[in-house]
């Protein structure tokens, strides 16, 4: 097939992004569909697996007719951690309880208790975001449905299920649920017997490149393409860092979406749980790396948006900017749905500190922009106190379009920022890459270089110093309102 093109399907939580990319890395055609987030009760977050199909369907549609024709390729990336319950039919059983689902804090000292050795087998303290401990709240509030599963799938592993009748996993994304011997990359036996599962419910494993399926005659017809092989691809995270190029030891990623994220290469499987530090596979074979997560972000400014009246996220970008400075008294603290590093707090919540008659839409914007910047600092603290340097941090996600935004980052967390080209499609580009690994039979760094840098934004010391000073009562803001 002459010119040829891989395509990245990136399930996120808000919205799927299809990215058609050629074999230079050059993006052809993008697109992206929306998805809403359920919250039936406190710390609840669920979506229908259903409405994943429908978005992924829509947009690969969307995408030119005459570029779908030359497909070689499909690789997946999606959020991390969900678990879709699939009876013996394959039937979905329930809504999948998402990755920023708190519901199952307290089934995390069950699981903790049953295995000792936790932390040291999965590379991760457990927590309510992994998928582990859903299963343990299911098995004990939803005693019915637990006896009727057969299979439970990660999102973007049931979207390959329904794409290609085939139920694979691939290490990044296996690595989020706390079922995974991280080091040894296989499933652990033991994790799974403490959560009442054994390996006939799970699916296969694969590192990223791996081909994992053949996307079936019906989708291929309504599609428009050839019945083409799918790339076993990776969690967003891992893949967001093979679109970014951040593919060797040492090399250290952030990511601005709904969550936040900062991401640290390894050649080594060197677990450090403390201050709620994550060690998952990477998306390449050999490889891990250590995270940090924040669990509102970008999803966090959105929010501030909406609720102080600005048409969008990025009037509340244009009106800071113009405004031009830090607040003066206002602190935003950016935890709407708790948070895991470094709190690993379920309860935690958001709170505005500091208001005076002057505050404004504006200023509380631009609180929102230095409380989710403190919040990263935090992150990259953790990542350091695990003996990793930081040299620079490649940025990729949707909120990395405000440069604005990044000095702010730059200056908080002390580091200097990348912006590289693509640097907006983040997980689908990466996963369109592992595509073309497993196509062309590539060395991985073959295919990895690092995207045109755009920009570079360095700390500004002033800023730098000023934002530290209110940092350490953002601090003293979480240890004195945190309950329990």
């Amino acid at each position: 097939m002459t010119n040829p093109l891989y395509l990245g399907i990136d399930l996120g939580t808000s919205g799927v992004k299809a990215v058609l990319v050629d074999d230079r890395d050059v993006v052809v055609a993008d697109v992206n569909t929306h998805l809403d987030v359920q919250r039936p009760q406190s710390l609840y977050s669920e979506q229908d697996p259903d409405e994943w199909l429908k978005a992924v369907d829509t947009a690969i549609r969307q995408l030119p007719e005459n570029l779908r024709r030359k497909v070689t390729a499909i690789s997946l990336a999606g959020q991390m951690h969900g678990a879709v319950l699939l009876g013996q039919d394959n039937n979905i059983l329930r809504p999948a309880i998402l990755w920023n689902d708190g519901r199952s804090f307290g089934q995390c000292d069950t699981l903790e208790s049953a295995v000792p050795t936790l932390a040291r087998i999965t590379g991760n303290k457990a927590m309510p975001g992994f998928t582990a401990p859903k299963l343990l709240w299911v098995r004990e509030n939803e005693p019915e449905i637990f006896s009727k599963i057969a299979k439970v799938l990660l999102p973007k592993d049931w979207l390959r299920y329904k794409l290609s009748g085939a139920m694979v996993s691939d290490m990044s994304d296996a690595a989020g649920t706390l079922w995974l011997d991280t080091g040894k990359r296989i499933w652990s036996e033991e994790v799974l017997q403490a959560t009442g599962l054994d390996l006939s419910y799970m699916p296969s494993l694969a590192e990223g490149p791996d081909q994992s399926g053949t996307l079936s005659a019906n989708f291929a017809s309504q599609w428009g393409m050839a019945q083409v092989p799918i790339a076993a691809g990776g969690g967003d995270n891992a893949a967001g860092a093979i679109g970014s190029g951040v593919a060797q030891p040492g090399e250290t990623m952030l990511s601005i979406g709904t969550s936040g994220v900062i991401f640290h290469v390894d050649d080594q499987y060197r677990p450090n749980p403390s201050s709620g530090i994550h060690t998952f596979c990477h998306a390449l074979p050999g490889l891990w790396h250590q995270m940090s997560v924040m669990l509102s972000a970008a999803s966090a400014v959105d929010w501030v948006a909406k609720m102080t009246g600005f048409q969008d996220t990025p009037a509340l970008f244009s009106a800071a900017e113009t405004r031009g400075r830090l607040t003066d008294n206002e602190i935003f603290l950016p935890y709407l749905s708790g948070e895991r590093t470094p709190h690993n707090d379920p309860h935690a919540t958001g709170a505005f500190y500091g208001l005076t008659h002057e505050s404004d839409p504006t200023t509380l914007g631009q609180a929102a922009l230095e409380g989710v910047a403190f919040a990263y600092a935090d992150g990259a603290d953790a990542i350091a106190a695990c003996g990793n340097e930081i040299k620079q941090l490649n940025v990729i996600g949707g909120g990395s379009r405000s440069l604005y935004w990044g000095r702010i980052l730059a200056s908080a967390i002390g580091k200097p920022l990348v912006y590289r080209e693509g640097a907006d499609r983040g997980a689908a580009f990466g996963a369109a890459r592992l595509a073309r690994i497993m196509i062309e039979g590539l060395d991985a760094s073959g295919v990895l270089a690092a995207p045109e840098i755009i920009e570079t934004i360095e700390p500004d010391p002033q800023l730098t110093e000023l934002l530290s000073e209110k940092r350490q009562i953002f601090k003293d803001l979480y240890r004195n309102t945190r309950q329990g």
